[in-house]
């Protein structure tokens, strides 16, 4: 009997887009992990795993972690128990060359990626929401005060500890950061646009319209899949 793929999704968007809260509820929806390239660097850091060690050692000169080091990272990842039925990917790939790269990984494993979801919005309200941005000092949880504010003000839902705004994140900081963000990913979505893989969504929509639209596009890959 011919196994099935595993429902790889890949999830894209600028900073600011809301991709992490998206990608949580997505995968709380339909029962698949979020991995998040993020937390996977806090992980292998925090455990001294041979991994971690080696992108803090690149980390240290001030250097990008090489996409070899990356992938074998996600791969790691996509190897576990939990990752049987597929994983909702945020974060990576962020180039063309990191989405070589994944396809090569999964298709050692008979997969292939079955839907790349591309949020995207304008720049103000980009820079609107990152003003508005909160992150946890302890799990590097995101939250936003104006589309999802934490339950007690200043405290992360999910462990405790205290959220903080970057003192350096200024307008023209966050505003470069999309610039890189879209010039960097611009041959990406090309990539996988011609592919027949992209899906775009508008995330300037109010968070649950967005999450509905997200769902309805995976409902129908998957659908078109079997």
């Amino acid at each position: 009997m011919k196994r099935l793929q595993r429902a790889i999704i890949v999830l894209l968007g600028p900073p600011g887009v809301g991709k992490g809260t998206q990608a949580a509820l997505l995968a709380s929806r339909f029962g698949l992990p979020h991995v998040a390239t993020g937390d996977l660097f806090r992980e292998a850091l925090g455990q001294n795993t041979p991994l971690g060690l080696l992108a803090k050692s690149y980390m240290e000169k001030g250097q990008l972690v090489p996409d070899d080091v990356t992938i074998q990272m996600v791969s790691e990842r996509l190897s576990r128990p939990d990752c049987a039925r597929g994983a909702i990917l945020d974060g990576f790939p962020r180039t063309v060359e990191q989405a070589e790269a994944l396809d090569r990984m999964l298709a050692q494993s008979g997969d292939s990626v079955l839907l790349v979801l591309y949020l995207s919005a304008g720049e103000e309200v980009l820079l609107a929401r990152l003003a508005s941005r909160w992150t946890c000092r302890q799990c590097g949880a995101v939250y936003n005060s104006q589309t999802r504010p934490p339950k007690v003000p200043g405290v992360c839902d999910v462990c405790g500890g205290e959220l903080f705004q970057r003192p350096d994140d200024t307008p023209e900081t966050q505003r470069r950061r999309i610039q890189v963000y879209l010039e960097q990913t611009a041959p990406l979505v090309q990539f996988y646009r011609a592919r027949g893989l992209l899906h775009e969504v508008s995330g300037e929509a109010p968070l649950e319209v967005v999450q509905e639209q997200l769902a309805t596009a995976i409902e129908d890959a998957l659908a078109r899949r079997a």
